[in-house]
């Protein structure tokens, strides 16, 4: 068994994760129950249009979710308007009783495809043998993630931060320092490691931790010179 974090990273002291496509395949959760619940408004849609309908809905409609943080949205209002736009897409429009009958349904089956990525056990066995601890920050409300990390079997991550924790998201240097301050760690001793190069890598970097992007998806990105791996088990030497 691997058992020592890479010695690129460090004296390291705790670790912090960001949760939605970090530690959670959220985006294989969100475009299966959102197939579910819309093939009777799509019928014959190919797979080509089923992916475009995921990446509406998971990636082009994130504005949507930005208002969510701001405050300016509900949870439910923003994802029902990334619904109607990924519906509407394909020329269904999606209103009155219907729409709540969709977004109950979506909610309802959502959880139940919520799943931890493979190399996530690994890393987090690998933290316990070493005594370091870790935890989780995330831009989502602390009970809502909370459910999604027991339902993908992470319930052993106990530390978690979520916006209503501190009353700001990512990338406000409180949140991160609300993790470390429940690890009982320093800042720079602390790894912070998401997949957003921006909220979670610089967000964190410039709150003092040691920023990690992980890179799932191998995009490249020239102006970034800070820590990046494309798998957690890169955290491990």
């Amino acid at each position: 068994m691997i058992n020592a974090l890479h010695e690129s990273f460090g004296t390291v002291r705790g670790v912090l994760f960001d949760i939605d496509d970090t530690l959670v395949d959220l985006e294989y959760a969100m475009t299966t129950a959102l197939r579910d619940v819309s093939e009777h408004l799509l019928p014959g849609l190919d797979q080509a249009g089923w992916e475009k309908f995921g990446r509406i809905f998971t990636h082009e409609t994130t504005h949507f979710y930005d208002r969510y943080l701001a405050g300016e949205l509900t949870f439910n209002e923003q994802r029902l308007l990334r619904g109607r736009a990924a519906l509407g897409h394909f020329g269904v429009e999606l209103g009155g009783d219907d729409s709540h009958t969709w977004l109950n349904d979506y909610a309802r089956l959502q959880p139940s495809y919520v799943r931890a990525f493979s190399d996530v056990k690994p890393v987090l066995d690998a933290l316990d043998a070493l005594g370091i601890p870790y935890g989780a920050v995330s831009n989502n409300v602390h009970d809502y993630q909370r459910v999604k990390l027991d339902s993908a079997g992470l319930s052993r991550v106990l530390v978690l931060v979520g916006t209503d924790t501190v009353g700001v998201p990512k990338p406000d240097p409180a949140i991160y320092l609300e993790g470390v301050r429940r690890l009982g760690t320093t800042p720079a001793e602390t790894l912070f490691v998401g997949d957003n190069r921006l909220l979670d890598a610089d967000g964190s970097t410039a709150a003092g931790l040691r920023g990690v992007w992980l890179n799932r998806t191998g995009e490249l990105v020239s102006d970034f010179s800070g820590r990046e791996i494309d798998s957690l088990s890169q955290l491990l030497g």
